[in-house]
């Protein structure tokens, strides 16, 4: 008999995720939910048709876990990459700013003919990015250790 993984399986092991459709997406867009970045840091390389973010995700897996033994929840840094990108438009969105800090709030994909469809990056503030890709294939990997939130508290969005 087989059993769901469940967020505390993972302790403080670096989540290495990969999404090849729309149920996956939904996975690593709840886990980088609240993650922040510099506007500079996302990069479109058209030719190798990768778009890439390096954002500072809250460690959603983790917030049972700190809030039980009384210590602060964590961030980490993370890559989320998307490969087989065609094109890149945003709304919203200075991309040369260092000094703006965007929120990821969601990442959804809608599906078009074939493999081939649209990827939402929606953003706190009425922003958004917007990727055509040929197929979806996209991944989250933490690519630094936790450090201590500098809010020290877990993002809430007021109803």
């Amino acid at each position: 008999m087989t059993q769901d993984a469940r967020f505390e399986d993972g302790g403080d092991r670096p989540l290495n995720l990969g999404a090849l459709d729309g149920e996956d997406l939904q996975v690593l867009s709840t886990l980088a939910q609240d993650a922040v970045f510099p506007a500079t840091e996302m990069q479109w390389l058209p030719q190798e048709r990768r778009f890439a973010i390096l954002l500072n995700r809250f460690r959603w897996e983790d917030q049972t876990s700190a809030e039980a033994r009384g210590r602060a929840v964590e961030r980490v840094q993370a890559v989320l990459l998307f490969e087989n990108v065609l094109s890149v438009a945003s709304q919203g969105v200075a991309r040369g700013d260092a000094d703006t800090i965007l929120s990821l709030l969601s990442v959804g994909f809608e599906a078009g003919e074939d493999a081939e469809g649209f990827v939402t990056l929606t953003l706190a503030g009425d922003g958004a990015i917007r990727l055509k890709v040929e197929a979806l294939e996209a991944t989250l990997k933490d690519v630094t250790r936790p450090y201590m939130a500098v809010s020290k508290t877990t993002p809430s969005h007021p109803e």
